[in-house]
């Protein structure tokens, strides 16, 4: 088995921030100061949007996703921030880093879908008057229709599956990388692990922002008011920042980066990277707080605040991802079985919002155009032709 050649100098600098009875100051104790504020500052930030969304808690289905979003810039900063302090173990923190962002896009799904659900309660079915159309480029010779539902769960399916690969691969990356096999810094060398997790991990991510597109195209009219792009890019500005970033400090060891006694150009440019990471964190932090306002679901007046454990409790409890993930498995696997599911407990108080409810398209009934014909497929699995509604 072929080992990686180390990240991390031999050297080891033995000072102390404090010696000789003073304060003392390098490069990295400067760097690691400035990360240290900056991460309390958006922590701050971000603290002081969450409580209010706690104390204004008048919507759990919407604002347990919102509180999870708000929670990306101080997940982000503290990470950050420990792996510039121990920057030897900078591999492991920022795979574990990456796992938020998959759990985030996966809650920006799901508040999506509580938007529609929302707008489209009094229709009886949103997809009636979406006609054929074409995908997204690069697919845009391929063309689709919104009245199938399973081209809707195929959709979400798209989103979550992110949530699986992506803690997947970090798992497969932290055990590579303590095997010694991992060597993010030999780039894309076939005789190591990482060109191949960087590659899946490529078209899970690819994947999921091309569903989430395909999804906010489908329901622009009924997002209307909710500011979707605002509250994506929120997301996607902190995905695409730190990825480019990382490129462009990576491209520049060895020309512009050079290695120090302590440091190798691996750990400055990882340095560097986490280090520019907690500054952006305060404008991503106050950024979310314009695009997740609380004031969106503010109290009554003269109504008690809501207590923060709950809030808090549901934004941790991720067995709403654990439902949405099996009840999109079973679709696919055993429709027959999905529909019998969702329709004992949709009448239920305690019941969740689904894919189904939101967009009006439980119960088995592909919903055709006037020139279609009825499935099939769908008389052989049983669903009575005379339930397909026609526009």
């Amino acid at each position: 088995m072929v080992n990686c050649p180390s990240d991390n100098s031999p050297a080891i600098d033995q000072s102390s921030f404090w010696s000789s009875g003073s304060l003392h100051w390098d490069a990295h104790r400067v760097g690691w100061a400035i990360a240290g504020a900056c991460t309390a500052a958006t922590l701050l930030i971000s603290g002081i949007n969450v409580l209010l969304h706690c104390r204004n808690y008048t919507n759990p289905r919407h604002q347990r996703q919102i509180i999870r979003i708000l929670y990306m810039p101080p997940v982000y900063a503290v990470i950050s921030f420990f792996s510039y302090r121990f920057f030897r173990d900078y591999t492991y923190y920022s795979f574990i880093e990456v796992v938020y962002e998959a759990i985030t896009l996966s809650a920006f799904i799901l508040l999506l879908i509580e938007f529609v659900a929302d707008a489209t309660k009094n229709q009886s079915n949103m997809f009636e008057k979406k006609d054929k159309r074409k995908l997204m480029f690069p697919f845009c010779c391929w063309r689709y229709r919104p009245t199938k539902p399973y081209f809707i769960y195929a959709v979400k399916w798209s989103v979550l599956q992110y949530v699986i690969i992506r803690p997947a691969v970090s798992i497969v990356g932290i055990i590579c990388q303590a095997l010694n096999i991992l060597c993010e810094s030999q780039g894309f060398n076939v005789h190591f692990a990482n060109v191949y997790l960087e590659a899946i991990d490529f078209v899970s991510i690819s994947v999921a922002l091309y569903g989430l597109l395909i999804f906010y195209g489908l329901t622009r009219e009924e997002l209307q008011g909710k500011r979707p792009l605002a509250k994506f890019l929120c997301i996607k500005l902190i995905v695409m920042a730190t990825f480019y970033q990382s490129f462009i400090f990576s491209a520049l060891e060895g020309r512009v980066i050079k290695a120090t006694e302590f440091w190798t150009e691996s750990n400055i440019a990882d340095g560097l990277n986490a280090l520019t990471i907690c500054i952006e964190m305060i404008l991503f932090s106050v950024f979310m707080m314009w695009a997740y306002p609380y004031t969106e679901y503010k109290r009554p007046t003269g109504t008690a605040p809501t207590g923060i454990g709950k809030p808090l409790w549901d934004s941790i409890n991720y067995s709403d991802f654990v439902a949405e993930i099996a009840s999109s498995a079973l679709y696919f696997i055993h429709r027959k079985s999905y529909y019998a599911s969702m329709s004992t407990r949709r009448n239920s108080p305690r019941s969740r919002t689904t894919l189904g409810t939101a967009f009006n398209v439980e119960g088995g009934n592909d919903i055709h155009s006037k020139d279609d014909a009825p499935s099939p497929r769908d008389s052989a699995e049983g669903i009575p032709l005379s339930t397909h509604v026609h526009a």
